[in-house]
């Protein structure tokens, strides 16, 4: 699993639900080096937030994730705004901060 997450402890609480669950997880600060751990290794699973610094928002990584890398299935957060339909790629879930540990282990747990 890649997550996705720009704010430290954010991403430390995230990252220790996930592995407390068993996932293996990868985390990363930005989408720039999101594209190049997929470029680089196997993921099932893309966890982004939508709201992040650098040449893309978790959106447009999330749609360049569906265009290039089809399979992996992908799961968008935010705790600032509710995405549109039309923003989400194709079978992407939404979940809203604050994160509690069942409904994100419910959306990853799908798959």
């Amino acid at each position: 699993m890649l997550l996705v997450e720009d704010e430290p402890l954010i991403l430390m609480d995230i990252e220790l639900q996930l592995q407390g669950a068993g996932h293996e997880v990868i985390s990363v600060r930005n989408a720039d080096r999101a594209i190049e751990v997929l470029a680089d290794r196997v993921v099932d699973v893309l966890l982004t937030d939508i709201d992040m610094e650098g040449s893309m928002d978790g959106l447009k990584l999330a749609a360049a994730v569906r265009e290039g890398w089809p399979p992996v299935e992908i799961v968008v957060m935010s705790g600032k705004r509710r995405p549109t339909c039309d923003e989400l790629p194709q079978r992407a879930r939404f979940l809203e901060k604050p994160l509690n540990t069942g409904s994100l282990l419910e959306a990853i747990g799908r798959w």
